[in-house]
């Protein structure tokens, strides 16, 4: 079920993304009087699901669920229409048209999925707000990754500013790091002693290829929440409290996992504490380091919501798409390595990103971000995507020749192949990891 629900707000998500997108292109053909011969959602190879003819444009919704189109007369796109284009040019069709307006009717449908981004964040700061996790928050510090320990960090710093300022969201220091240049830390050690910690300049590729991309996790009491397999056998309860491990106290949740961890395949003598007694019970670890329970999280208590009325969403709606946007170009680095190859993903990641249960602050946050994701991909230079199209527009309009029409259908071709390779990779990484648990 809860497959069902991640799937079904995916396509109505993807189906609101690529009609508004088709959308982008079909108005200013028209615009320009040009014939728009096709509008789908969805490929209709073969037959559609649905199709209505109105004047010149057949409205329809295919059976193939991987994007959609629209069918500009004259028009060198995916549907390769060689008979209509042997013939000589009509006033309706976009290849008779000036090069600004064949560029304008092409840069349409990454403009609408940009502009749609924004709107929606502006929708979401009025309607829920903004949630951040301020510095004071963190009372008891951060656990920090095992990597990062190497600098001078320690688990229980508190982290006082970031490139001399105080951080705004201490649930993103991850990504400053990897994308914003944070790289100077003042922190406060559990000790009382102050030290500035400065990282190497080649951080945010060293910790994408490590695998340590969320280097500071809140510091969360050991708190048990629910429990299962040898833990639920050995009398482990919910509201638990670990208070020692073989001896060893216990404060927090991260001690509490990496003592679980060392001890792989060893008999554990814990100590909670169970409504004001204390309880001592063994438990066996399994050879990956578990026991089989959960953290009683209590982080939702830690958020604080900023709330902006109709006015002030909009600067700020507009600010979160392009934060979105220029983020997503410079994560787009690490696709260029071979960890970053294989993090590569289809639409198994894709509608990974919604909740299992309907939640719709979450849907339209993930609407948003996929819309931002849209724009940017359409508009990379590759025959076959909106971005080609354009280079190829750029170059008559800069050069003032058009270029071979040859050459712009076997450039179709081979960017058609090479998405499609990709598509296949993308879902192929998907099925991967859906067996190995990556």
């Amino acid at each position: 079920m809860e497959y069902i629900i991640q799937g079904g707000q995916l396509l109505l998500s993807l189906s609101l993304l690529i009609v508004l997108h088709e959308f982008g292109h079909y108005l200013p053909a028209r615009w320009f009087n040009t014939r728009v011969e096709k509008f789908y959602l969805f490929f209709d190879y073969k037959f559609s699901i649905f199709k209505k003819k109105i004047k010149d444009t057949e409205w329809g919704i295919g059976w193939i669920p991987l994007g959609g189109y629209v069918k500009i007369s004259g028009m060198i796109d995916e549907s390769m229409d060689k008979e209509q284009l042997a013939k000589p040019p009509e006033d309706y069709e976009f290849r008779s048209k000036p090069a600004w307006q064949r560029l304008i009717i092409m840069i349409g449908g990454v403009t609408v999925n940009l502009v749609l981004g924004c709107v929606i964040y502006i929708f979401l700061m009025f309607a829920w707000g903004e949630q951040v996790i301020t510095a004071d928050k963190a009372e008891n510090g951060f656990a920090i990754e095992t990597y990062f320990k190497q600098f001078g960090f320690e688990d229980g710093d508190k982290i006082i500013a970031i490139n001399g300022e105080t951080p705004k969201d201490i649930s993103r220091l991850g990504l400053e790091i990897a994308l914003n240049d944070a790289r100077t830390f003042d922190v406060l050690h559990s000790n009382g002693e102050k030290e500035s910690i400065v990282l190497p300049e080649d951080i945010d590729m060293t910790m994408f290829k490590e695998g340590a991309m969320n280097p500071f996790t809140m510091r969360l009491p050991a708190i048990i929440d629910s429990t299962y397999g040898v833990a639920a056998e050995a009398g482990i309860q919910k509201n638990d409290v670990i208070q020692s491990v073989n001896g060893q106290e216990v404060a927090y949740w991260d001690e509490f996992r990496n003592l679980v961890q060392e001890n792989k395949n060893e008999l554990l003598a814990i100590t909670v504490e169970r409504d004001g007694n204390f309880v001592p019970l063994e438990v066996q670890v399994d050879s990956m380091g578990s026991i089989g329970v959960a953290l009683q999280s209590n982080i939702e208590d830690k958020i604080t919501t900023i709330n902006y009325g109709f006015l002030a969403s909009i600067p700020r709606g507009v600010e979160a798409g392009f934060t979105t946007l220029v983020n997503y170009v410079k994560q787009f680095k690490y696709v260029f390595t071979a960890k970053g190859a294989t993090s590569v993903g289809g639409f198994g990641a894709i509608g990974g990103l919604f909740d299992k249960t309907w939640n719709w602050q979450s849907f339209w946050e993930n609407t948003a971000l996929i819309s931002i994701i849209l724009a940017f991909m359409n508009i990379l230079p590759i025959p076959a995507l909106d971005g080609g199209h354009i280079m190829f527009l750029t170059y008559e309009i800069i050069s003032g020749r058009k270029p071979n029409e040859k050459f712009l259908e076997y450039a179709q071709v081979a960017g058609m192949i090479f998405l499609l390779a990709l598509l296949v990779y993308a879902n192929g990484n998907d099925v991967v990891k859906l067996f190995t648990g990556g």
